[in-house]
């Protein structure tokens, strides 16, 4: 149980990129997963990316955490497929995925001031609409159980069952007048029958929330637009972000726009929007830059800082808004764009790569937390033992498989944590 005048804070875990990290399309409905199928990957020059963002967010915050690479390649589920070169190509990479580095479909997080027990309650996310993340979530939850340990201030629950597609943080977003206040938890979900899959189930959100104990007063269901699922708005969290009082977000981002709004408003009367309207920024155009898929944060300062890919910054429609935006007198007075090229091409933006947990950095394990050092470590163990490069004809070799399994061996010695091994 939380003690009551304890300090809680917002801590953004991001996930390491792991060393099998490649290009193999495998995300159906993620256009830039799709389009950048086949090329070659970088491993080592993408979690260098993701820990030049981290340590920027440090610098910024104070606090920062970080998630591990999961072990790849998977030889549980590659027995599972049964796997002897006739299978397609697809299936021979799924074991191999690298998409933990996304951590906010690791979990959903309700902070310890929302839910009835006065814990902060973390749910892995099921992931079942897709066969490489499907495989995620009971090393997730081991991972989870760890740094998240203290059971007085936390509670580590099992996945949705596999019925329902949860896809975590990515359709949860949370609204308060401060972090460690009681806040409004919104859920968005997906009804299925679309181009693409929606993976969010409105039932896996509803039981989420049970689960963890939220106030049905204090709670928001909301339907994404489909429209944006076919687009390429996998997650709610391409079309839009929260944070304190404010939402951000593409005027086609739900069902009924209007609707969300006053739902949304109900429960949480302090609600400031910032709406991109269609004729500044298309959907597509918005989806391609990932313009919400970005951090919003609330700096020491009390001012808000939305940290978006360097892409926004090379798209005319995108910047020429964020310039007339902070030209005005709305509540984000900041836009930094930071380089997750090598994300961005598989389709993940800043926001994907962090999880965020509401807490006193004081329960969670250290080994999980950032600082100088340990990003100096982190990159001295990426530069010497990630690949430079993977191509697709690597992936399934034994070469490979052993360069992977060994690069993941050493990071976890670095930390003090071959537990997970």
């Amino acid at each position: 149980m939380e003690q009551s005048g304890t300090p809680l804070t917002e801590i953004n875990f991001d996930g390491i990129v792991g060393p099998s990290h490649n290009y193999a399309g495998l995300s159906l409905g993620n256009i830039a997963s799709a389009s950048h199928a086949g090329d070659p990957s970088y491993p080592r020059a993408a979690a260098l990316q993701g820990v030049a963002k981290m340590r920027g967010n440090l610098a910024r915050l104070g606090v920062q955490g970080f998630l591990l690479p999961l072990p790849r390649p998977n030889g549980a589920l590659q027995s599972a497929l049964a796997l002897d070169g006739t299978e397609p190509p697809q299936l021979r990479a799924a074991p191999w995925s690298a998409s933990s580095m996304w951590t906010a479909n690791a979990a959903t997080v309700s902070p310890a001031p929302d839910t009835a027990d006065g814990r902060c309650h973390l749910t892995p996310a099921n992931l079942v609409t897709m066969l490489h993340r499907a495989q995620e979530w009971p090393d997730t939850q081991a991972q989870l159980r760890i740094a998240f340990g203290d059971t007085r201030h936390f509670a580590i629950h099992d996945a949705v069952p596999p019925t329902f597609g949860d896809e975590g943080a990515a359709n949860h977003m949370r609204l308060c007048e401060e972090h460690g206040a009681p806040g409004v938890e919104v859920f968005v979900y997906g009804k299925p029958g679309g181009r693409f899959p929606a993976r969010q189930h409105e039932q896996a959100s509803r039981l989420v929330a049970r689960t963890h104990g939220l106030d049905p007063a204090r709670t928001v269901f909301i339907e994404q637009n489909p429209e944006a699922i076919a687009a390429g708005a996998f997650h709610n969290d391409v079309v839009s972000v929260a944070n304190g009082r404010v939402l951000f977000t593409h005027a086609e981002a739900f069902a009924d726009q209007q609707g969300a709004y006053d739902a949304i408003r109900a429960a949480f009367p302090a609600l400031e929007v910032v709406e991109v309207p269609s004729s500044a920024v298309s959907l597509e155009e918005a989806i391609r830059t990932y313009l919400f898929n970005a951090q919003l944060l609330t700096l020491p300062s009390g001012e808000m800082a939305l940290i978006v890919p360097e892409e926004c910054r090379e798209s005319p429609a995108v910047w020429g808004w964020v310039e007339q935006m902070l030209a005005g007198n709305g509540p984000i007075r900041q836009v930094i764009p930071v380089d997750v090229k090598q994300s961005m091409a598989n389709g993940g933006g800043p926001a994907c790569l962090r999880l965020r947990v509401v807490c006193d950095p004081a329960t969670v394990d250290p080994r999980f937390l950032l600082d100088e050092a340990k990003a100096d470590l982190l990159e001295r163990v990426i530069a010497a033992h990630w690949p430079l490069q993977i191509d697709p004809s690597d992936i399934g070799t034994q070469t490979l498989a052993d360069s992977v399994i060994a690069a993941r061996l050493a990071l976890l010695e670095a930390l003090d944590l071959a537990q997970l091994g």
